[in-house]
């Protein structure tokens, strides 16, 4: 299992018109990612995703430059099975023997950042090879599944007052039997915030489970107004509030309302995890795997939402890729209960690969193939692949 080469591609596809979107990202038309392959001496490929943005836009050439001219040089040569001590070697850079030596870290400059997010890409490949190389999935590695189905929950969710009850009940007649909207600057003021949110939960009933995400839009003063505005809609949780920036009034956010508090898609390590419960600032914990630094931190951070007794429930909005991480990582982890699944225009999830990913009555079940269970469409791959200049 000695590594022979590392790639990155950045793929970027046009979504159909029919299935764009208009948030505070604005009107999305393309989906990007970052396709992290990993070959071994024995031909073997493992597939990850490194992502340059949490949305689905989002400039992916320094991810690429940097698994290709950073990473790479520090891979090749290495024992693929070895996830955990690569893991600190791309950490700490040329003090990674210090660091193993001694028991903590001495990391480089870029210990968050996009150097994180491409460390994300290259970690799930590499537990992708060593599930597929074993003949099990990744959550037997981490574990075994703690049950045997989940409940998926559908994300989207950008109508307006008038029109969010008939695209949600779209949504539950697939089978889901919860929804997640989004919220927050996009509809320029609070008050037609808790508007949609309100005509969502009269129109969905009281019994379908509904979230809320601002993406971090809120200011503090604003995110108290929405919270004491839709207090009696029965919300699950309450996503990204307001900037990740502001762990200590995301606490302040948390401690005026009963609504529980959801984020950690744009943190990276669990150090950045570790800092939001010492202040308090969430229930449920949201690490996407793209970004936090694989599943190697994903289920650090999942140990640690079990410790503290929160919630665990991955950020899957990506590729086929960082879904079925998020999916290895859930299943593995007794905190989580509900896992994201996409309803935007995502041809990432579904023409990237050539595996089918489905949900069946509002419930995924709990992952069977080797590794993550998925190969590229190298077709898709070829057409949709942007050229760098380096």
């Amino acid at each position: 299992m000695i590594i022979t080469n590392v790639e990155a591609f950045w793929l970027r596809c046009p979504i159909p018109k029919e299935k764009q979107h208009f948030s505070d990202y604005g009107l999305l038309t393309d989906f990007d990612m970052t396709l992290v392959v990993i070959t071994t001496d024995t031909g073997l490929q493992g597939f990850g995703e490194a992502k340059a943005a949490v949305g689905s836009s989002g400039v992916c050439a320094s991810i690429v430059t940097c698994v290709e001219n950073e990473i790479k040089p520090l891979l090749v040569g290495k024992d693929a099975r070895q996830i955990s001590k690569i893991w600190e070697h791309i950490y700490n850079g040329t003090r990674d023997h210090y660091s193993l030596s001694r028991g903590r870290k001495f990391p480089i400059l870029g210990r968050r950042g996009l150097t994180i997010s491409a460390m994300s890409g290259v970690d799930t490949a590499l537990w992708d090879l060593k599930g597929k190389a074993l003949g099990v999935p990744v959550a037997d590695l981490l574990g075994g599944s703690c049950r045997d189905k989940m409940e998926a929950y559908a994300s989207g969710g950008w109508a307006s007052a008038d029109k969010i009850g008939d695209q949600l009940n779209g949504y539950i007649e697939k089978g889901f039997s919860g929804v997640k909207m989004r919220v927050g600057i996009m509809d320029q003021t609070v008050a037609e915030s808790i508007k949609r949110v309100k005509a969502a939960r009269e129109a969905i009933g009281p019994d379908i489970k509904l979230m809320t995400d601002a993406h971090g839009t809120f200011s503090v003063p604003e995110a108290k107004q929405f919270c004491r505005g839709v207090e009696d809609c029965n919300l699950y949780w309450f996503e990204e509030p307001i900037s990740p920036d502001n762990r200590h009034g995301t606490a302040e956010v948390r401690q005026a309302t009963s609504i529980p508090i959801a984020l950690g898609e744009s943190e990276f390590t669990a150090f950045d995890i570790r800092d939001l419960i010492e202040v308090r600032a969430m229930d449920v914990v949201q690490p996407d795997a793209a970004i936090i630094g694989g599943i190697t931190e994903s289920m650090r951070v999942a140990h640690l939402a079990h410790t503290f007794q929160l919630e665990l429930a991955p950020h899957c909005w990506g590729s086929a890729f960082s879904f079925m991480a998020g999916v290895n990582v859930a299943f593995a982890s007794p905190a989580a209960v509900v896992i994201e699944f996409s309803l935007g225009g995502n041809p990432m999830m579904y023409d990237l690969v050539n595996e089918k990913i489905t949900v069946e009555k509002g419930m995924i079940s709990a992952p069977t193939a080797p590794g993550l269970g998925l190969t590229p469409n190298w077709d898709f791959v070829h057409e949709f692949k942007q050229k760098i200049n380096h």
